[in-house]
């Protein structure tokens, strides 16, 4: 794997961090303004979506197929399974009132690239309004995009979930 650095240059394949940036910010736009149809374009159909627990010793669960996570879909058919359930109102956690949501990106990273294959890293926080409440929720997620195709596709998103204490059931809006 080829290693770039974190400046505006490309890695080998010509991949800029400005190119990563406006990717993800996309994405992020689209969970705030609640396209959720748009938003799973942004991933390929065999895209891994994971975010571990946090174990009894303060390290994070490694494998989402024997230890809990908060949130594990091993291809992109369960987030358009999640996407149907908060669209027919099938989610005890997305009842009315909608909640709104502002996502922040920053520290953004390219760790590594393989042939257009490009490994993301970034930290992020999200203002979270409902019921007259504002929450904030905050971590470090690691990407691998594909950016091969006419549009880049994320191939696996793991989100580390960094606050102790959350007030609602953690769903995709909110990372």
């Amino acid at each position: 794997m080829t290693m770039t650095t974190t400046g505006t240059g490309t890695g080998t394949s010509g991949v800029t961090l400005e190119a990563v940036r406006q990717f993800l910010h996309r994405e992020a736009r689209h969970l705030d303004d609640r396209e959720f149809e748009k938003w799973l374009e942004c991933y390929h159909p065999d895209a891994e979506f994971w975010m571990p627990a946090w174990a009894d010793d303060d390290e994070l669960t490694r494998d989402p197929h024997t230890e809990i996570s908060l949130i594990y879909y091993a291809n992109r058919g369960g987030l358009e399974d999640r996407v149907f359930r908060i669209r027919t109102d099938r989610s005890s956690a997305t009842s009315l009132p909608e909640p709104r949501t502002g996502h922040n990106i920053t520290n953004v990273e390219i760790t590594g690239e393989d042939n257009g294959l490009v490994d993301v890293r970034f930290n992020w926080f999200t203002l979270y309004y409902r019921y007259q409440t504002v929450d904030t929720y905050f971590g470090t997620s690691f990407y691998r995009v594909d950016f091969t195709g006419p549009s880049p596709l994320i191939r696996t998103k793991k989100v580390v979930l960094k606050n102790d204490y959350v007030h609602h059931v953690v769903d995709i809006y909110h990372v």
